[in-house]
């Protein structure tokens, strides 16, 4: 897909050019990780540009020329992988983008193992680094596969990180009853054929929806020396709730109201960064429907952790805009700055955001604008519920609380 790129790198390096691009590939996978390689490209010499070593959909807009390397990507899944320079093992599925691994996967079935198998193996004998020897490649967190499942015919689990014993799996299940009241742990039984975990071949690595995953979900959380300490991968409930979301939101609109129940640990702030970024682009008969998306939470700080989150997504960092205590102007200022400035993403706290209805005024009084509530139960007495019943269209005249 990019062939001007390669035949100006062959006449560069001739016959050695195949196996210095593959040495420059690892080279830059232990020092940058795999998916900012992924994102990013690699600089190689005498190129003008980064190589490109996947295409993924851009929020917005779709030029031919990205439509056509978007189609160019090559998802493969290879069976039974010896990975290991040191011993025999070997994975039940590797899944590749363009040659680069992505996922791993072990296989149980419950006739006659457990989801607990597939994760005792891979904490007892997944090894990211065996003592006295080189690390594994395809298990080293930041440059190996971006995530682990572990799965049976009943249940999905997954990691980023393996690390030995200490190694955290997190559920990746729908819920017994998706939608029910007595949803539980686990996984439906289908009515008809197939298993409770076909969703994660039939939805998850379907290609579109596993190129959207990687391209839009997956983040590179990185610690004061701007190393690589976290890659954040969707849960299934986080995947699902932003997507039914968007999808309504295409369809019908703006305007209508969302009511989304969480429990502790549930990974709100995560949802809600991915719900934001996206409403962004988000578009309806080739218009965009929001002008800006306010985010509202009633923690300080949990303000600065979902700031922080959104700010992950490089494509969307220059368009947010964050109220802050002590920058110098009002919160007034503030807020007008970042709409005349035409900030597509505003983050406040739900005390500074009754000073956005005075700051978007008659002049942006007309467009439509996407709020997310963080805690929408909490918080909200006085002029703040004032405010934020006024945005929403409420008529609150006469109404006590």
């Amino acid at each position: 897909s990019q062939n001007d790129a390669w035949e100006a790198y062959k006449q560069k390096n001739g016959a050695k050019a195949e196996q210095r691009l593959l040495e420059r590939i690892r080279e830059q996978l232990d020092q940058q990780g795999t998916l900012d390689l992924l994102r990013n490209g690699i600089e190689l010499m005498g190129l003008s540009k980064a190589l490109k070593l996947a295409e993924f959909k851009p929020a917005l807009g779709l030029n031919p020329d990205i439509l056509t390397r978007y189609n160019a990507n090559r998802l493969r899944v290879v069976r039974q992988v010896r990975y290991s320079l040191h011993n025999e093992n070997c994975i039940d599925l590797v899944l590749f983008l363009n040659g680069i691994p992505v996922a791993t996967v072990e296989l149980k079935t419950d006739n006659t193992q457990c989801i607990d198998d597939a994760v005792w193996q891979y904490k007892t004998d997944r090894l990211p680094k065996l003592a006295g020897k080189t690390p594994e490649s395809l298990l080293s967190f930041p440059s190996g596969a971006l995530v682990h499942f572990a799965v049976s015919t009943r249940e999905v689990r997954m990691t980023t990180k393996l690390a030995g014993p200490d190694t955290v799996f997190l559920p990746f299940n729908k819920g017994s009853d998706p939608g029910g009241k007595n949803c539980g742990a686990g996984n439906p039984v289908p009515n008809g054929p197939g298993y409770p975990t076909d969703y994660l071949w039939q939805e998850v690595w379907e290609r579109e929806s596993w190129l959207e995953i990687l391209g839009r979900y997956c983040i590179a959380e990185r610690n004061k020396k701007k190393q690589i300490s976290r890659v954040l991968f969707p849960r299934y409930h986080q995947l699902d709730v932003v997507r039914q979301l968007l999808a309504d939101v295409r369809q019908r609109g703006a305007g209508p109201r969302y009511l989304i129940q969480h429990s502790a640990g549930s990974g709100k702030s995560n949802s809600i960064a991915w719900l934001a970024h996206q409403l962004i682009a988000a578009r309806k008969a080739d218009k965009q429907i929001f002008d800006s998306v306010i985010v509202i939470t009633d923690r300080r700080i949990l303000d600065m952790q979902i700031r922080e989150t959104i700010k992950g997504f490089a494509q969307v960092g220059s368009i947010i805009g964050a109220v802050k205590e002590g920058a110098g102007v009002s919160k007034t200022e503030q807020l007008a700055k970042f709409l005349r400035d035409g900030k597509k993403l505003i983050i406040c706290t739900v005390q500074t955001f009754p000073f956005v209805l005075d700051a978007i005024g008659e002049r942006h009084r007309g467009g439509n604008f996407a709020i997310i509530i963080d805690e929408a139960h909490s918080s909200q007495g006085g002029r703040t519920a004032a405010a934020i019943s006024a945005a929403l269209g409420d008529t609150i005249e006469g109404e006590e609380e």
